[in-house]
């Protein structure tokens, strides 16, 4: 049997050849010179230099900005998501940074595949009737895909940002324009640019892992529609809708069939899950409301399919007399799509007037230039707890337990790593700093999980190397009864004790170590690895075992 050394990347290349091979022999059967020739028709040079000058930005602000250059999986976020009005570096870099690498990887490919559509659809040749591709330096094609359509793209990614509810950050408000736009035109070539976004993906994944080996094992996960910024997603979306049909009367083409974009729409708000509306309650739980979601998305894509299909007469012939009904079909369409920005962007401008509370962080702190990081359980979140909307029985005033990170300079207040995230790793880093900057400060908890109660644990704040107690918890009492005494778990500033109560009096003495033991009031406490025993007249009762951690 033929044997492959190790060292041989077979299964990239296998990956490699057969993509190659497809290629090459469409290319002689098919000969795309007219595919080529209508690239040249509407790209300078054949290109979409627009889409690649703007994925370069995005590339280059992710290795840069944020560091992503020196710890690509591990980039510098916090400063740079759209906290408020009252911090306009956030609002300025939200829409073009990201929490990760894969976060960046999913927009570029989105952008590399949608927004050449849109472009396309754009053109760097003007249209107009009389013009000339060089009669000004609007009509400028080198004009037209080097700097309008860049300028455009920013501009929708500042207003994503501007009106997405809380912190955001990430491209994917603007790949949702691409869309938005790139389906006012061509709904099924949008929807094919699509899908091949996937292909994409699965070819990337596929070099960067191609083979994956998985078992059973335990996980902390939150449900995946709560990862998703849906509201900042639609509004991008909608952007993208409006331009398109802008465009599309001013130019006075000829629009796809409304059922061609309702079913574009469609299939797109579907599979990129504009549907799942969901609301936070608080305590790391999360209510979907998946009826409403997708009658919400149809009838976003009957509104949009009639308001591409509509025509540029007046509605004036259903009511002369009424100069009410001047208005164009089209613009009808439109007007009702602004009430439905206007909707969606009006909570986001009310949220994002508000900023962090200057009172003072509960627990122990370790400050970082204009940070504030500590760790607090059941505390009011200080962004979404400035006010409150009720709504079918949700509410806006949550709790929250976790490391907490504030700048009031940034108007920065925000959970960075949730207690049930850190009691499932152990260990978690969370990155601060600003435009040229960058530090660190690791929380680190350690417990004992008590038997029949719940944990006694402590989290230590580590910064310059300098670790500090910022929390811990109160005596934890174990279930069992060892010759009518009760047994607790005492967190303490330098480690653990035992703690003995009965009826004449309590007694505390220090956790024995492993392999070691200690006697309290009569009661023989042995550690054997990580679990504690309790002996006592020949009863040998686990008492509590050493927190473990993934």
């Amino acid at each position: 049997m033929l044997e492959i050394p190790g060292w041989i990347p077979f299964q990239r290349l296998a990956a490699l050849l057969a993509l190659l091979a497809a290629a090459v022999a469409l290319a002689v059967v098919d000969r795309p010179t007219r595919f080529s020739a209508a690239l040249r028709r509407r790209f300078l040079f054949g290109l979409p230099l627009g889409t690649l000058v703007s994925a370069g930005g995005v590339l280059l602000v992710y290795l840069v900005v944020q560091d992503g250059w020196s710890s690509w999986y591990r980039p510098i976020v916090i400063p740079f998501r759209a906290w408020s009005y009252f911090y306009p570096t956030g609002m300025l870099t939200a829409a073009f940074a990201h929490s990760s690498a894969g976060h960046l990887v999913g927009n570029l490919v989105g952008t590399l595949t949608l927004a050449p559509v849109a472009e396309y659809a754009w053109g760097h040749y003007p249209t107009r009737r009389g013009s000339t591709s060089f009669g000004s330096a609007r009509e400028n094609p080198y004009v037209r895909s080097l700097v309008v359509f860049p300028a455009v793209v920013v501009g929708v990614g500042l207003l994503t940002s501007v009106f997405a509810l809380g912190p955001v950050v990430g491209f994917s408000g603007v790949v949702f324009a691409f869309a938005g736009f790139a389906l006012v035109f061509r709904p099924l070539t949008t929807i094919l640019a699509f899908v091949s976004g996937r292909v994409v993906s699965l070819f990337y994944n596929a070099m960067l892992s191609p083979e994956v080996v998985s078992s059973a094992r335990p996980i902390f996960s939150t449900p995946w529609w709560s990862q998703i910024a849906i509201q900042g997603h639609a509004i991008g979306f909608l952007f993208g809708v409006l331009l398109g049909v802008w465009l599309s009367h001013r130019r006075e083409g000829s629009n796809p069939p409304a059922l061609r974009s309702f079913a574009g729409i469609l299939l797109f708000s579907v599979s990129e899950s504009l549907w799942a509306v969901y609301w936070y309650r608080g305590g790391e739980t999360y209510v979907l409301f998946r009826a409403v979601g997708f009658a919400l998305v149809v009838a976003l894509a009957t509104i949009v399919a009639l308001t591409v299909a509509a025509s540029d007469k007046p509605l004036r012939e259903y009511a002369p007399d009424n100069s009410l009904f001047s208005a164009r079909r089209w613009q009808v369409g439109v007007a009702v799509l602004l009430v439905v920005v206007a909707a969606l962007s009006g909570p986001a401008m009310l949220y994002n007037t508000f900023t962090a509370s200057g009172d003072d962080l509960p627990g122990e702190s370790v400050s970082v230039r204009d940070y504030d990081v500590t760790y607090a359980e059941d505390v009011p979140n200080g962004l979404t707890a400035v006010f409150d909307i009720e709504l079918f029985g949700e509410s806006t005033t949550t709790n929250t337990s976790g490391v907490i990170v504030r700048s009031e300079r940034r108007g920065i207040w925000t959970t960075a790593v949730s207690t049930s995230r850190l009691a499932f790793d152990g260990e978690s880093t969370v990155r601060l700093g600003g435009l040229g900057w960058r530090e660190r400060v690791t929380a680190v908890r350690d417990g004992y999980v008590v038997t029949g109660a719940g944990t006694a644990y402590r989290v230590f704040l580590v910064a310059d190397g300098e670790a500090r107690l910022a929390y811990q918890t109160g005596p934890v009492r174990a279930e069992p009864v060892v010759s009518r005494r009760n047994i607790s778990v005492v967190p303490t500033a330098t480690g653990y004790d035992i703690q003995v109560s009965s009826d004449s009096g309590t007694v505390r003495g220090p956790m024995p170590t492993e392999n070691a033991s200690t006697t309290l009031d009569g009661i023989r406490f042995v550690r054997e690895k990580s679990f504690v025993f309790a002996e006592s007249r020949g009863t040998k009762v686990r008492v509590a075992r050493q927190e473990t951690y993934n």
